[in-house]
C-alpha cells in the first residue's frame, strides 16, 4: 500500500528533500507525475487538494492529509515519524535549517526564476554563498557534527537536519559540481556530513532512481540554464 503521493516536478529540487525523508523513513509513495502536478499547480484554490501556490505538495493517505510548502512538509513528516530529536529547541533548530535551506534555494534561483542569472548578477551573489556555506557550517559545529556524527538534536539516528543540509548542499553540488571545490573550502564540516548522509543506502538508492528518473536537471527551466553558463 502506498504510504504517500508527492506531487513535484521530475527535478532535484524542492521535492527533493520531501524524497530524501520518505526515502530515509522507509514509507511507500508514488510519484503523482508532472501531468497530475501541473493540474493541482493550475486549478483554481478551491478544486486543489490544499490551496497552494506551487509544488510540492503531499498527501498523506493513512490520514487523508494534503500539505503543502517544502518547510511545512518536512516539519510535518518529522514530527510524525521522530526525526527532529527530542532535546528541547531541536524542532526549532531542524525548522530553522529548514528554513535556511528554503532560503538559499530561493536565493540560488534568483527569487523563483524572476530573473536569470548574468556573469555580473553571480559575481555579485558570490560573497553571499560563501556566506550560507559559513552559517551551515558554523551551525554545524555549534551543534556537535564531526568527521563521526551528524546534528546531535537528540537520537544516535540521522535526523531532519542531517538529511536537509545533506540534500541542499549534496544535491546542488552533484548537480553543479563546479561548486563542490567552493562548498570543500568555505564548509569542510557539511561537505563531510553531506557525503556521509548521501552514502547511507536509503539514500544512495534514491540518487541512482532519481538520476535515471530525471537525469542532471536541478532548479529546471530557463533559471538553471542562465546558471549553469555563469558556472
Amino acid at each position: 500500500m502506498t504510504d504517500y503521493t508527492l506531487y513535484y516536478w521530475p527535478i532535484q529540487f524542492r521535492g527533493q528533500f520531501v524524497r530524501s525523508a520518505l526515502a530515509h523513513i522507509g514509507c511507500a509513495w508514488e510519484e503523482a507525475g508532472y501531468e497530475a502536478t501541473l493540474v493541482q499547480k493550475s486549478s483554481p484554490p478551491n478544486k486543489q487538494l490544499i490551496a497552494h501556490m506551487g509544488p510540492p505538495v503531499l498527501t498523506d493517505h493513512q490520514g487523508n492529509i494534503h500539505i503543502s510548502q517544502m518547510p511545512a512538509i518536512l516539519t510535518y513528516l518529522g514530527d510524525k515519524h521522530g526525526l527532529t530529536g527530542g532535546k528541547p529547541g531541536a524542532r526549532a533548530m531542524c525548522l530553522k535549517l529548514i528554513c535556511d535551506a528554503n532560503d538559499v534555494l530561493y536565493e540560488m534561483t534568483r527569487y523563483n526564476g524572476a530573473q536569470m542569472w548574468t556573469a555580473a548578477a553571480w559575481s555579485e551573489f558570490e560573497p553571499r554563498l560563501h556566506r550560507w556555506m559559513a552559517v551551515f557550517e558554523e551551525t554545524a559545529l555549534r551543534h556537535g557534527v564531526t568527521a563521526d556524527a551528524g546534528f546531535m538534536l537528540g537520537g544516535d539516528a540521522p535526523g531532519m537536519a542531517d538529511l536537509v543540509t545533506s540534500t541542499l548542499w549534496g544535491t546542488m553540488t552533484a548537480k553543479l559540481p563546479a561548486l563542490r571545490p567552493v562548498l570543500e573550502r568555505q564548509a569542510p564540516v557539511i561537505t563531510g556530513l553531506s557525503d556521509r548522509i548521501a552514502a547511507l543506502p536509503c539514500q544512495s538508492g534514491l540518487r541512482v532512481w532519481s538520476d535515471e528518473a530525471f537525469g542532471d536537471a536541478w532548479c529546471g527551466g530557463q533559471i538553471e540554464a542562465s546558471l549553469r553558463q555563469v558556472l
